[in-house]
């Protein structure tokens, strides 16, 4: 049975009083960031830019290694793919995860095998912090040698599996070849989706298995709990879900991109976009955690798509709806009609000019397509502004 209890009180606090301490917070981390604002409540955050891993990569190319970003206290500094460098620091759970790995029922009397990868990427890092936070011990296994895991995994007595949710599967099946009985019956997972069927694979043999929502970027974003009822947004950071290519929070419930701001002292990153797709959900879980709720990973906001030969990406359609103050949405829709590429836009308008907005489609979205005008509150909220129907079967 999970531990129902909580990390520590601010995972309990009141909306009032979580709304006000972030907001100092946010105050503080604004100015570490060298931005100047005049911040009445923490719904001006979304005044600010968005700032994408585009541009972090740019930053980072002019003024290596981290793009001149105000970062203090790190001891690592790691590489993913991009490449893209990252901080780290060794203070007190610097990527936050202990709160996640506690959610997941791992404690003091726990050994975790992490594998999790420890080269360049922070992954390892990040998960080890969380253990120690929980005052877990820990296995640093890394990902391979399958049998050695096993062996490990038998001798050390692990008895929690950190890693990306498909892997332990395969440190199972190696373990049941060679005849070996392991003592794992918790999985802390993140870095890839948790299928249905394969956390009823792991609760079939015993183990309960939680995910988390983390990047390398910003740390750990969200988590389940016990109760398994969305995600809990962390209390380390302050996330928005705003239209694909906008900074423009979308209403409570509707899909949209991910932005999370990092209330980390020493690494502030201000309305960071991840590229996820995610909705917030109504209401407190019921395992007692009072913050916000998202539904966790529902695909990517990156819908660029070559229509024509040409590149349509999200901010050209958010610099459509923006270019007429009647339109509330817009949504392209790319088919084919015999052997050639089409393009349809839909827009949310209650009046307007078809021919106007045809003019602007071209100009900026550099194609041409056909209009079709619709009600407000028609498209769907599902976190599509470019949705592809074309099959290639």
């Amino acid at each position: 049975m999970i531990d129902m209890s909580n990390f520590d009180d601010l995972e309990t606090r009141s909306a009032d009083a979580r709304a006000a301490d972030q907001l100092t917070a946010l105050r503080a981390q604004l100015e570490r960031a060298g931005i100047e604002a005049e911040l009445t409540g923490l719904e001006d955050l979304s005044k600010q830019p968005v700032l994408r891993k585009s541009d972090l990569t740019e930053w980072q190319k002019a003024k290596p290694p981290f793009g001149g970003i105000n970062v203090q206290n790190i001891t690592h500094v790691f590489q993913s793919p991009g490449p893209i460098y990252e901080p780290g620091g060794s203070s007190h759970d610097w990527f936050r995860m202990g709160r996640f790995l506690h959610a997941a029922g791992l404690g003091a009397d726990d050994i975790v095998q992490n594998c999790f990868g420890y080269h360049l990427t922070p992954a390892g890092h990040m998960f080890e912090s969380g253990a120690r936070a929980v005052g877990a011990k820990v296995l640093p296994a890394g990902v391979g040698q399958t049998e050695l895991q096993v062996t490990a995994a038998r001798d050390v007595g692990t008895t929690a599996y950190a890693g990306t949710p498909d892997y332990l599967k395969i440190i199972l099946e190696k373990a049941d070849e060679m005849g070996v009985t392991l003592n794992i019956t918790k999985a802390a997972v993140g870095g890839g989706a948790l299928f249905p069927s394969l956390r009823q694979y792991y609760i079939d043999r015993g183990i309960s298995c939680l995910q988390c929502y983390a990047t390398a970027d910003i740390g750990n974003i969200a988590y389940e709990s016990a109760a398994m009822e969305g995600m809990i947004i962390d209390e380390g950071v302050i996330v928005e879900i705003v239209t694909p290519g906008t900074g423009d929070p979308v209403t409570p419930g509707e899909v949209g991109e991910v932005v999370v701001t990092t209330l980390n002292p020493d690494y502030p990153l201000i309305r960071f976009a991840t590229g996820d797709l995610s909705a917030i959900m109504e209401g407190a879980s019921p395992c007692g955690r009072t913050n916000m709720r998202i539904k966790g990973w529902m695909g990517r906001a990156d819908q660029t798509t070559k229509i024509k030969g040409m590149f349509v990406r999200p901010e050209q359609v958010a610099a459509l709806v923006a270019h007429h103050a009647e339109v509330s949405k817009a949504r392209v829709v790319a088919s084919r009609a015999g052997e050639q590429d089409v393009m349809t836009v839909h827009i949310e308008s209650a009046g307007g000019d078809k021919d106007a907005y045809a003019q602007s489609v071209a100009q900026l979205l550099k194609l041409k397509g056909e209009i079709v005008v619709v009600d407000p509150g028609t498209l769907p909220k599902d976190g599509l502004v470019i949705e592809d129907q074309r099959t290639y079967d």
